[in-house]
C-alpha cells in the first residue's frame, strides 16, 4: 500500500459538512484539507453504480485535474427492506431540480418502508468508500460501515443528510440529535478512516 507523505490533501468534495468531518479526522495527523472549490473543480458524473466506482472517479479526476494526491468518498444509506436502496443514489433521491431536499429523501425511505410493508426494526446502514488517488493513476481503498436501524420521525438538527432517521446499533438517539464530533468518532466514516490512517505517514 503507498503511503501518503504530505502535509496538504485535497478533498474532492463540494460538502461543506463531510469536508468538515474529514479535515477533523484528519487533524491529529497535522494534515490540512483543502477542498476541491479552492482550485474551482466542477463535479464529474458518478456513472458507476458502486460505492467505490463513484469514489475512484472523483478522487482521480481530482488528482489529475491538480496534480496533487486526491482523497474522495462515495456514501450513502442501505436500507435493508428496501434491497439497499437508496444505496450509490443517496443523494439522488433528495434532488428537486433546484438543490437537495434531505427532509423530502427521508419521507421517500419512510414511504418506501410502508408501502412494502416491510416490518419493524427496519435494519439500515451506512456505507463509506474512501479513495486516496495520486495523479500517476495509483489509488488506495478504504471501505466502512456502520450499522443501525431507521426511525420514525426524524429527530435532531445536527449532522446532515438522512442523520436524523438513522440511530447505530447500540445507541438510542438519532445522529441528527448526537454531538457531530462524538458522532465522528464511531461513524461510517470513523471506520473508513481508521483503515486510512494505514496509509498516513512514513
Amino acid at each position: 500500500m503507498r503511503k501518503f507523505t504530505g502535509s496538504e490533501l485535497l478533498v474532492a468534495s463540494h460538502n461543506t459538512g463531510k469536508i468538515e468531518e474529514i479535515a477533523h479526522l484528519l487533524e491529529p495527523f497535522g494534515i490540512t484539507v483543502r477542498a476541491a472549490s479552492e482550485f474551482g473543480l466542477d463535479e464529474p458524473e458518478e456513472t458507476e453504480t458502486t460505492f467505490v466506482g463513484n469514489a475512484r472517479i472523483k478522487a482521480h479526476h481530482a488528482a489529475k485535474a491538480t496534480g496533487l494526491p486526491a482523497l474522495a468518498d462515495d456514501s450513502g444509506l442501505s436500507v435493508d427492506a428496501l434491497d439497499g436502496d437508496p444505496g450509490v443514489y443517496t443523494a439522488d433521491w433528495a434532488e428537486t431540480g433546484e438543490g437537495r431536499d434531505f427532509v423530502m429523501a427521508m419521507g421517500k425511505v419512510h414511504d418506501a418502508l410502508l408501502t412494502r410493508g416491510a416490518k419493524q426494526p427496519w435494519s439500515a446502514k451506512f456505507c463509506c468508500t474512501l479513495v486516496l488517488a495520486w495523479p500517476d493513476g495509483h489509488d488506495n481503498v478504504f471501505p466502512g460501515e456502520v450499522h443501525g436501524t431507521i426511525s420514525w420521525p426524524p429527530r435532531g438538527r445536527n449532522g446532515h443528510g438522512y442523520d436524523p432517521i438513522f440511530i447505530a446499533n447500540g445507541h438510542s438517539i438519532t445522529f441528527g440529535e448526537m454531538d457531530r464530533w462524538e458522532k465522528n468518532k464511531m461513524s461510517h466514516r470513523a471506520d473508513a478512516f481508521e483503515k486510512l490512517t494505514s496509509a498516513l505517514g512514513a
